[in-house]
């Protein structure tokens, strides 16, 4: 795989990382509450499933992977230029669905193109590298937005800062959209390559998948799971009720996560953290969770992964009222900011241990036979109990924020408790390849 259009792609995920952050804060600026910014990341979240699905089987079907990566790029480019051209809430919500709805589209695509014309020894690291790209210009996106407000804003309203923000975003991405248009590998042609396909596929997206600065403030978007083998008809008659009850547990800690994260800016916001304090929260949680993804890695090999899971969901469970808590007390004193910053570096940790623990547990519950399936179920659900998680934890950010925080803790502990009913299925589960 040549390299060159990875820069392509990760100018793309610049821009990606900043429309995280900076599409909240917009719809802020434009007086909507904590439930519009629910409804704001339940969009996000409800159109990634379908837009992974189809793009994966449209790729598959019609070779057209060249293409399909560059409709995404063109994509985030226009809805990333027309958002600051409306003061209207509903064209942002609507433009920010098709900004995800491009993103989620294009990453079964890249893992396709990431594979293509390489022997299936190297699988692994070159999603690895296409996952390393991909988390460096998010990161790389988020400490845009923490400058940009940080310098602007001591010349320019913050409003101001913000609606101008758009414009080096969709200029990354439209440079990357011209920069992959001349250095995109060549389609395969209708079919694609059919050594591309099935269990090996997915064995190697496991091995080397890095949960990036992205799945850190966002776990509920749609991650590089292969969906394209997924039958729901064939896993349900097949799979076991252990594996069930984890997924209900799933369901509950990410809608946690989401009735969280979703009213999270404009509470940041209120407590006047500012724009520029904000995505330096973000981008502390991230870097906290690609950073500490390695040794997560190595402690779920040596330790009991259902323990290591508990724990990790109890202390982020009991982080997210910290962050309430921080920032009703003390606000944006220095010290402040430095428990907020403390707070979001631990919340960034558990998802790393939470990341990895989630997919071994997960291939370790399903029958051998249904395990590609399992996986991608868990990541679908993901992103539906992210939808639903997100409007109730809008709507309940919109009575107060200590509420929101506390459901959102709540359906963390319940997540957790369910999934230690798991652990003796678990204990007894026969060794597999990671």
């Amino acid at each position: 795989m040549a390299e060159r259009w990875l820069y392509g792609w990760g100018l793309g995920s610049v821009a990606f990382g900043g429309a995280s952050l900076v599409v909240p804060l917009y719809v802020v600026d434009l007086g909507g509450g904590p439930f519009v910014l629910g409804v704001l990341a339940a969009v996000a979240a409800v159109v990634g499933f379908p837009a992974a699905l189809g793009a994966g089987r449209v790729a598959d079907r019609t070779g057209k992977r060249r293409v399909m990566v560059l409709a995404t790029l063109a994509l985030l480019a226009a809805g990333l230029a027309v958002i600051p051209l409306t003061d209207q809430v509903a064209p942002v919500i609507a433009a920010n669905g098709a900004i995800w709805f491009a993103f989620a589209a294009a990453t079964p695509v890249l893992t396709l193109l990431a594979v293509a014309d390489v022997p299936e020894r190297a699988w692994s690291e070159r999603i690895a590298l296409l996952n390393q790209y991909q988390g460096v210009g998010w990161a790389l996106g988020l400490l845009l937005g923490a400058v940009w407000t940080g310098v602007g804003g001591r010349f320019l309203p913050m409003e101001t800062v913000i609606r101008w923000l758009f414009v080096p975003l969709a200029a990354a991405a439209a440079i990357g959209l011209v920069l992959g248009a001349r250095t995109l590998p060549a389609d395969p042609g209708p079919g694609g390559d059919r050594r591309v396909s099935g269990n090996r596929l997915r064995r190697a997206i496991r091995a080397a998948d890095r949960f990036s600065v992205r799945s850190a403030a966002l776990p509920f978007t749609v991650g590089r799971a292969d969906f394209r083998g997924l039958h729901p008809r064939r896993f349900v008659a097949r799979f076991t009720p252990t594996l069930a009850l984890y997924f209900a547990g799933v369901c509950c800690f990410f809608a946690g996560f989401a009735v969280f994260f979703a009213p999270l800016p404009a509470f940041l916001t209120a407590v006047g953290f500012g724009s520029d304090g904000v995505f330096a929260l973000y981008l502390i949680n991230g870097v906290a969770a690609a950073v500490f993804f390695g040794a997560a890695g190595r402690l779920s090999t040596d330790r009991d992964v259902v323990s290591l899971q508990i724990a990790s969901l109890s202390t982020r469970a009991v982080a997210f009222p910290v962050v309430a808590l921080v920032g009703a007390a003390w606000g944006v004193t220095s010290f402040g900011f430095g428990a907020a910053a403390a707070a979001f570096a631990v919340i960034g940790l558990t998802w790393a241990v939470i990341a990895v623990t989630a997919g071994t547990l997960v291939a370790k519950l399903a029958p051998v036979s249904i395990r590609g399936e399992a996986l991608g179920t868990y990541a679908a659900l993901g992103a539906l109990a992210g939808g639903a998680g997100s409007i109730v934890g809008g709507w309940l950010a919109a009575v107060s924020y200590a509420i929101a925080f506390g459901a959102a803790a709540g359906l963390v502990l319940l997540g957790a408790g369910i999934v230690f009913l798991t652990k003796r299925e678990t204990a007894e589960a026969a060794p597999f390849a990671r």
